[in-house]
This record gives structure tokens, C-alpha cells and sequence, in this order.
């Protein structure tokens, strides 16, 4: 196990074993005083006023309305709780108001059209106008984004807070420069249940996902063969993978198998050299492209139509495996539990006997109209 695994897989001992850190000493039924996931806090200082810092390191003020604004804060830097009316750009970000119960309440503006989601929520919602298509992430619609009113914007970019600002909507930033860690992941609903005031479910939600991970690391526990993993792509121009100290490199680890990017320390598709991805492709026995389907990833010949240099390494040939995410998996954050239970049933099947994938599937050697025109 890498070093970088260590403290994040500590945070989870303590979880299943019970323990609480964020608790204050003097009584068990008091709202937690303190919680840290990853790089982003909550600190209640009072019923009146609770700070977060968000993922760009910036705090922020949730006051719950009706309450006196507090001095010593920018109007920007002040947010209403509970939030009634939010915009997100990631699908990471709808699918932990889907895990908090807010989605059908709360969301009016999203960065992906339509007819790309797999979200049932999400297309009725736009279906009605109640949901906007702001435009793609990289070019918001900001006239469009005024008219939705949001109180709120979900983003990985801060190089939008500045226009934010002038437009007077409060912004959480909901990621940061190094990959969240498995715990981080996990525990991502509890940081923003006090937007809404749904700590109950960011509760429930940890729970259900903790006891799903304490299963599947009672089932892994013990066994002799470790399959070698490797989760990335290769491109025209760039390799990028997932990094050991991400969540992905953490439950892999956990599980007991082999991580061949656990020694990759940073950001979520982080860019190493090629050299690198094909040395390690030669010892890996699973390997999940980035790819989906719907990109190209159809079989492992069409994988090594799109990379030749990909070709040689052992997945791709007949004694390897190769996983491409089906196209609801980005969309289905809110459901870590199956997701991770269905990543151990790849890696280790003989524990999972007739278990049916659902957000992955398994590359053929090649196409079916392929093989049907030799």
C-alpha cells in the first residue's frame, strides 16, 4: 500500500470502528462542533452562523434566514441556509443533491444538454424549464444563469467567482488540486448538508455507503492472488490516469488487490508519460479506460485502433480484461455503495457469483459486426 493511502484508510478504520472524532467530548447529541473531509471544513460557531471552506479555500458564512448578518464578511461570502434555489455545473455535484434528497427542490441550472442526461430528475426537470441549460462549462450562459436566480453555484472552476461576485450569487467551489481520497469521497454529502439543512441524510447516506465498503472488505479479506489494476487512457497527446491516493487507487488498495499507479500522487485524471502507462500495462491484468462505449471504447480492438501503442499492453490481449464505464456511471454519484460493490465483483468475480454489471461492461476482443464480416 502506498503512503498516500495511509492516512485517508485510517479515517475509514475509524468510521466502521465507531469512532467520532468531530464530536464534542461533552455530549454525543450535539451537532458536530468541527468536520474535516479532505481539504473542505464546516465550523459551527453558533446556531446562527456556520463557516465552510470550500475547495478553493475560501470561507464561507451559512446563516439561516431571518437570522442578523454577520459582520466582517462579504455580501458574497454570506449564504442563506437552507439554499432553495442552486445551479451546478458537475455531475458530481447534482448527484450529491440527489444523495441529500434537494435535487427535485432546489436545482434551476445545470452545464450539460438535455439529451445527455441519464438522470431521470435531471430531464424532467429540463423537460419543464424548471431546469436551464446554461451553456457548457467552459462557456456559461451568464445572462441565462441571472434569469434562473440561483442563490448558489456548484463549480470545480474558480476562474468564475470574479463574474460570480459582480453578479451577487454566493459560489462553493467542490473540488481542489489534489483527488479526493476514498474517506473525502464518501463523506463529501456531510460537508454540503448544512447548504440545505439535511444532515440527517448526508448521515444516512455515509452509512449506507460505509456498510456496503465493511462488506466488501470482509468478503476481499484474504485472498492469495491479487489482480494488477490499472484506471486511465491514452491519447493523441496526453496519458492521464488516476492517481494512488484518489479514491479509485484507495479501494483497490483496499481491497487487497494491486494499484500500478499507487506511487502517482495528485489531481483526478492526472497526466504522466506514456512511458510510464505501457510499463505498467505490461503487468496489469484489469484495466478501466476512461472511454466509453459511446467514445470508442467498443471492444479491445477498437481500443487499440484508436492508441496502436496501447496495443502491446497485456489487458488488451486475450489474458487481460478491459472495462469501459457505461455512460450513466459519471451521472450516478449518489449510489457509491453499488458502484463500489461493483468494481470488487470485476476484480475479484469468483467472490460475486452471478453478480450483473450495471455501470461497467466488459470489452469483447473485437467488434460483433466486426467478427461477423470475416
Amino acid at each position: 500500500m502506498n503512503r498516500f493511502c495511509i492516512p485517508c484508510l485510517i479515517c475509514v478504520i475509524f468510521l466502521f470502528s465507531g469512532c467520532d472524532r468531530n464530536h464534542k467530548a461533552t455530549g454525543d447529541k450535539r451537532k458536530k462542533s468541527f468536520l474535516q473531509i479532505g481539504e473542505f471544513t464546516i465550523t459551527r460557531k453558533s446556531p446562527e452562523l456556520t463557516l465552510a471552506r470550500d475547495g478553493a479555500g475560501r470561507v464561507l458564512a451559512l446563516v439561516p434566514r431571518g437570522a442578523p448578518v454577520p459582520e466582517g464578511y462579504l455580501p458574497s461570502m454570506i449564504i442563506r441556509t437552507p439554499v432553495r434555489r442552486v445551479a451546478a455545473y458537475g455531475f458530481f455535484d447534482v448527484a450529491t443533491l440527489r444523495a441529500l434528497g434537494v435535487l427535485d427542490e432546489t436545482l434551476v441550472g445545470v452545464t450539460t444538454p438535455e439529451k445527455k442526461w441519464y438522470v431521470d430528475d435531471v430531464r424532467k426537470g429540463m423537460e419543464s424549464g424548471r431546469i436551464a441549460w446554461l451553456g457548457t462549462a467552459n462557456a456559461i450562459d451568464f445572462e441565462r444563469l441571472k434569469q434562473q436566480h440561483p442563490e448558489l453555484v456548484l463549480t470545480w472552476d474558480p476562474g468564475i467567482i470574479p463574474m460570480l461576485d459582480e453578479l451577487g450569487i454566493a459560489c462553493v467551489v467542490t473540488t481542489t488540486p489534489v483527488a479526493m481520497c476514498l474517506n473525502a469521497r464518501m463523506s463529501f454529502v456531510k460537508f454540503m448538508a448544512p447548504f440545505f439543512n439535511r444532515e440527517p441524510e448526508a448521515e444516512a447516506f455515509f452509512r449506507r455507503v460505509s456498510t456496503s465498503l465493511a462488506d466488501i472488505k470482509l468478503r476481499t479479506a484474504g485472498q492469495i492472488i491479487k489482480p494488477k489494476v490499472m484506471w486511465g487512457d491514452m491519447y493523441e497527446k496526453r496519458v492521464l490516469v488516476e492517481p494512488g491516493n484518489s479514491w479509485i487507487g484507495e479501494l483497490v488498495g483496499l481491497i487487497q488487490a494491486g494499484y500500478l499507479f499507487d506511487d502517482v500522487y495528485g489531481t483526478s485524471c492526472i497526466e504522466i508519460s506514456m512511458e510510464r502507462f505501457l510499463y505498467s500495462g505490461k503487468d496489469a491484468d484489469l484495466y478501466f479506460t476512461y472511454r466509453t462505449p459511446k467514445t470508442g471504447a467498443t471492444s479491445k480492438a477498437a481500443l487499440a485502433g484508436l492508441t496502436p501503442l496501447m496495443a502491446g499492453i497485456k489487458p488488451l490481449s486475450p489474458e487481460g480484461k478491459v472495462y469501459a464505464p457505461l455512460p450513466d456511471y459519471a451521472q450516478s454519484g449518489d449510489k457509491l455503495d453499488e458502484i463500489f460493490t461493483e468494481l470488487a465483483a470485476i476484480i475479484y468475480p469468483d467472490l460475486y457469483p452471478g453478480y450483473t454489471l450495471r455501470y461497467f461492461q466488459e470489452l469483447p476482443e473485437t467488434d460483433p459486426v466486426a467478427e461477423a464480416g470475416k
